[in-house]
Parts: C-alpha cells; structure tokens; sequence
C-alpha cells in the first residue's frame, strides 16, 4: 500500500525534495515516500497543453489563390481575423464571432485580390498578433 508507515491519516502538507515525496501530519510526525511509488502513470490530453494565444504563419506562403491561416485560443473568446492590404484597408474578414478554446483553422481565398503583400490580424480578448503573407500571381 502506497500510505505504508503512515500513521497519522491527517496531513497538513506536501513536499517533494529530489525523489521523494514527504507529507507534514498532525502531531509533528512526517512521512517519507520515493515518487516512483507514487506515480505510476501520466496521461497528457493535447487539450491540457494549450496555454497561450497563438496566430501561426500561413500556409502555404507565397500563395496564389488560396492559403490557410492557424490559430489557437486558450479560452472561448470573440474573435476577429482581418486582412488588411499596404495601405492598411481592410480587404477581408474571415471571423467575426464568438469561438470556443481551441485550434482553428480558415482558408483565405484571394482570388478576387492584386499581387502583392498583405497582412492578416487576429485580435481575441486582448491578445493581437498581426503576420505577413504574399500573394504571388
């Protein structure tokens, strides 16, 4: 059994020193465990790993008609994602709603656009990023 020596069943804390595993009961006593007893697995949900806003590079890029723009949310959000042209004009938007935490994913077709360099900004809360994309024809 994992608690073997532990003799008092209330623990006021935790620590973990180097490889073990030491718990502060009641009554002064403390208790000494190595971790390799303790752990027996770790199972990782991709989900788990999502922390930060990101906005990814599109793909591909130069692009002619079409490209894929990535981005990821930590927690549900409103979004926009917008195209803007040199002159900052906004050419396109792509999102305008409120979306769940996640990765997502939306194709641009540019197909109706001049050659030539344009930039694309997701704002979600308050984080803003804002990349850069070709259209070569």
């Amino acid at each position: 059994a994992v608690n073997t020596g532990l003799t008092n069943p209330y623990v006021w804390s935790l620590v973990v020193s180097g490889t073990n595993l030491f718990a502060g009961t009641s009554g002064g006593g403390v208790w000494r465990r190595p971790l390799s007893e303790m752990v027996t697995s770790v199972e990782r949900h991709s989900s788990d790993l999502q922390i930060d806003f990101t906005l990814d590079q599109n793909f591909p890029n130069p692009f002619n008609p079409t490209t894929v723009i990535n981005y990821q949310l930590p927690v549900n959000s409103y979004v926009t994602l917008k195209i803007f042209d040199v002159l900052g004009k906004c050419a396109s938007e792509l999102v305008n709603e409120y979306q769940s935490a996640g990765r997502h994913s939306k194709m641009l077709n540019a197909s109706n656009f001049s050659s030539g360099i344009y930039f694309y900004r997701l704002q979600a809360g308050r984080f803003t990023a804002i990349r850069k994309m070709i259209l070569l024809r």
